[in-house]
């Protein structure tokens, strides 16, 4: 937890409701996003009951399963969920918008829209990753076939929880883990986990503390979990005594009928008010504005969409179950850049975020005294434009000389050290050499160089190109990690174990 979010905390704590972490919205909303609250039985291994599901407040549908332990009617309840989804991931694949490649010398087409799922919390998208996963590989025929719309829907819900682990994605989002990244509240992280206690916090009722609204939103009587796990006392006492009045009433079909009702009425009193919260939590993110560079990560899921559904209209297979070698650490090594390249755009999208990096010495903010924006280097073969700027300020300055640093106003621009001189009366004096951001000739345009007055934040943080590495292929990666075996040349037949 880093300092100021821990000042956040208790601030909540003293205020009695949730404090801003951020002051703009670092994650894109959809306008029609699936809302998706899943319920699982207890004691089985990921055995579905039942979903809520719908892409507005008013039109929510439940699913139920009567008996998770039954496989026919699990998988009966994977294909009435296939039935809602992938209709709604076909309306994304009407529009397609063409996007320069290669410097403009090419064009590539991706879909001007993607599919946006949320989830209350991250168990959720672990429910629809084991989801997926249990139904990507089925068959619609041979043993135990299920309809061919439920290994389409494993695949699609693998796709969207792995674009969950990329950082930045808004794919698949927890309600919680949004809400978290905008608002500190006055409880621990794992009560941060409960969506109705989060909820208190962030938007307690009128007259409540954030306190009292979480701890009136921890009773179950009040607010259900908000799943996948149920309440053990609502398992005891009112959902096993229905599911054995449903399997009793089996020779009954009047009675069966009512049984059955009384387990919709049950479930739905159950996932009902997360529904509610799940709405009540996309108004509040909504009236916060957008950042900057959400738009260009929401393009990264469009791109990630239009590729994969690109997969499948050619016949392509569903996921592995595991990843090789090679692909794990392309894997890993994707996903760690994307984690340094989002940090880097929420903060210079957010002044609240930058502030965390001036604590820890990796930016500051000052003003400029001095400004010589005509000033030419000809040291070289060719005189090329340097500009030169004094930043005064006050606070800790821990970069050395010979640094690189770059301004949040001017992201394309680079300032090099060349002075570092405490004052006498606690400011330091920061002489910078600018380059880049200002054309190509001899003389800078206006605005390019920051004007004597100018605050400015300066960050070691850069949004410059970071490269993909360089990874072997499968035929030279060594046999212990999945490559082909070597065999000793002169008999062509044992392979070299050490």
């Amino acid at each position: 937890m880093s300092t100021l979010r821990a000042l956040a905390r208790a601030q909540a704590v003293a205020a009695g409701v949730a404090q801003p972490v951020a002051t703009v919205r670092h994650l894109h909303l959809a306008q029609r996003p699936l809302v998706l609250v899943p319920l699982a039985m207890a004691g089985e291994a990921h055995a579905p009951l039942a979903a809520l599901v719908g892409t507005a407040p008013d039109d929510a549908r439940l699913l139920i399963v009567p008996q998770p332990r039954n496989r026919d009617q699990r998988f009966r309840f994977v294909t009435e969920l296939a039935g809602i989804v992938l209709p709604w991931l076909d309306d994304f694949r009407g529009v397609a918008e063409a996007v320069a490649v290669d410097r403009g010398r090419d064009v590539r087409y991706r879909y001007s829209d993607a599919p946006q799922l949320w989830v209350p919390n991250p168990a959720g998208i672990t429910f629809l990753r084991l989801l997926g996963r249990s139904t990507r590989f089925r068959r619609p025929d041979g043993d135990y076939p299920v309809h061919p719309a439920v290994p389409l829907l494993g695949r699609w819900l693998t796709f969207f929880a792995e674009r969950a682990e990329q950082p930045g994605s808004s794919a698949l989002l927890a309600m919680t883990d949004a809400l978290t990244l905008h608002w500190a509240t006055g409880q621990s992280a794992v009560e941060d986990l409960h969506l109705p206690a989060l909820l208190g916090w962030i938007d307690p009722p009128a007259g409540w503390t954030g306190a009292a609204a979480a701890a009136r939103a921890e009773d179950p009587g009040v607010c259900p979990p908000a799943g996948p796990a149920t309440d053990p006392e609502f398992d005891n006492a009112a959902l096993a005594p229905a599911m054995v009045a449903w399997a009793a009433a089996d020779d009954d079909p009047a009675a069966r009928d009512e049984a059955y009702a009384e387990l919709v009425g049950l479930l739905r009193g159950q996932l009902a008010p997360t529904w509610e919260l799940m709405w009540r939590g996309l108004g509040l993110l909504g009236a916060l504005p957008p950042g900057a560079r959400v738009a260009g990560r929401w393009a990264g899921d469009r791109d990630a969409f239009t590729s994969y559904a690109e997969h499948l209209d050619a016949d392509g297979g569903p996921q592995p179950r595991h990843d090789g070698a090679v692909a794990a650490a392309v894997r890993l090594h994707r996903l760690e850049r994307a984690a340094t390249s989002y940090a880097v755009q929420r903060a210079y999208d957010d002044p609240l975020v930058m502030a965390e990096h001036r604590l820890t010495g990796e930016a500051f903010v000052g003003d400029v005294t001095l400004a010589d924006p005509a000033r030419v280097d000809d040291s070289g073969k060719r005189p090329v434009l340097r500009p030169r700027i004094q930043v005064v300020t006050t606070e800790a300055v821990r970069v050395p000389v010979g640094a690189t640093l770059w301004s949040t106003a001017r992201p394309g621009q680079k300032a090099k050290v060349v002075f570092v001189t405490p004052a006498a009366d606690g400011r330091t004096e920061v002489v910078l050499e600018l380059s880049g951001g200002m054309g190509r000739g001899l003389t800078a345009p206006p605005g390019t160089v920051p004007q004597v007055g100018e605050r400015l934040c300066l960050t070691t943080l850069s949004e410059a190109f970071l490269p993909a590495g360089a990874f072997p292929t499968a035929d030279e990666t060594p046999w212990t990690h999945g490559g082909p075996p070597l065999t000793d040349p002169s008999s062509g037949l044992s392979p070299v174990v050490g």
